[in-house]
């Protein structure tokens, strides 16, 4: 980009800048936040993932769907570093993870928010406990923990439960409180492993929009684990936006927008067997999609 001859050179020192900070936005946005190249991994003759590539871009939600036992989980424990890979290699904004060991895998995980099946919640704790867990492990101070209790769990709209036990929670409710934990430090990545499994619609359909919510509205990268096509319409059709109230609202794709933040894998038996939109998805003539797509 070339100056306006009209600039001081006080104002052409601002743009210089203005425009070395965007390149260098630009740039970091070009890494993806998670990269699998020709991942494999078995266990003993039961192959895992059999040269598993794909690529999570900055701000995108990428829906991993598969029967149980195709590995979708084992890609959310190899990002953690919880598995290591037999070949190939896996990068996390642009770092190779591959062979990291325990202590340079925490420094990893702190950009990485987790959200259990189960919400994974600490049942003698309370719901401000649990959500205050990692800062009080990193003894952050008390007033400061609090205003992040509190943001995070304004978030998902459970402010009032801040002082209720687990057990006084429904299950719906258990895993907004597990989002929020997930929440607590910002991560730019987070990864949802069958976050709706036994809810209800209705419920499920509220753990989708607060996904939704942190795609559209917070700029996160997610991986989305799940077998549930429901999850699917919701994240590759709705849309977050706020309106001048300052209220989150959620609105379809239609002629106005086409949703290009939501992408699709499929595995079977460890493999790759598509990527792409989920447009393409319904149009595949896999007879195998055919018949989970059908529920079959």
């Amino acid at each position: 980009m070339s100056l306006d001859i009209t600039d001081s050179p006080e104002q052409a020192n601002g743009n210089e800048e203005s425009l070395i900070l965007a390149q260098t936005d630009d740039r970091q946005r070009i890494v993806p936040a998670i990269e699998f190249r020709d991942v494999h991994l078995a266990f003993d003759d039961k192959v895992v993932l059999d040269g598993v590539s794909f690529t999570v871009r900055r701000g995108v939600t990428k829906i991993v769907l598969g029967g149980s036992g195709s590995g979708k989980s084992t890609i959310i424990n190899l990002i953690l570093g919880l598995l290591k890979p037999d070949s190939g290699q896996i990068f996390i904004d642009g770092e190779d993870i591959t062979k990291y060991d325990e202590p340079e895998m925490m420094g990893v995980r702190k950009k990485i928010g987790m959200v259990f099946q189960e919400g994974a919640l600490f049942d003698s704790l309370s719901v401000y406990e649990n959500v205050a867990y990692r800062l009080h492990e990193e003894r952050v101070d008390e007033e400061e923990i609090e205003q992040e209790v509190t943001r995070m769990l304004r978030f998902v709209d459970l402010e009032d439960a801040i002082d209720k036990m687990p057990i006084e929670l429904s299950g719906g409710m258990r895993r907004r409180v597990g989002i929020a934990r997930a929440l607590v430090g910002n991560p730019s990545i987070v990864l949802f492993d069958e976050p709706t499994a036994g809810l209800d619609p209705p419920t499920a359909r509220t753990i989708c929009e607060l996904a939704i919510k942190l795609r559209d509205l917070e700029d996160v990268s997610s991986i989305f684990v799940t077998h549930e096509m429901n999850n699917l319409d919701y994240l590759s059709s709705e849309y977050a936006i706020v309106d001048e109230n300052g209220h989150v609202l959620f609105e379809e794709e239609g002629s106005r927008l086409c949703l290009i933040n939501t992408e699709v894998i499929m595995l079977r038996r460890g493999k790759l067997i598509f990527s792409g939109k989920d447009e393409q998805l319904r149009k595949s003539d896999d007879p195998y999609i055919h018949r989970f797509i059908r529920g079959k």
